[in-house]
């Protein structure tokens, strides 16, 4: 692992160690428990299905071109 990011983990470690502030503590523990939520599990069937079929049409190659996908949607992108 880096050596920059087990510095960055030390002195985060440490700061935590000193704070008194439970408001902050509480939102350190949301951040992590939102860490641990599979975000497949957050959607809906809706959403899984249409994944899942674009997952198939990919594999079968029903695909279109970057290009004409680029011109249907560019507006939005």
């Amino acid at each position: 692992m880096d050596i920059n990011i087990q510095n960055k983990k030390i002195e985060l470690i440490q700061w935590l160690s000193t704070l008194n502030d439970e408001s902050i503590i509480e939102k350190i523990i949301k951040l992590r428990d939102s860490e641990k939520i599979d975000w497949w599990e957050e959607l809906s069937k809706e959403e899984k299905d249409s994944i899942s079929k674009g997952i198939k049409d990919a594999d079968s190659g029903n695909t279109q071109p970057h290009s004409s996908v680029k011109k249907l949607y560019g507006k939005w992108l």
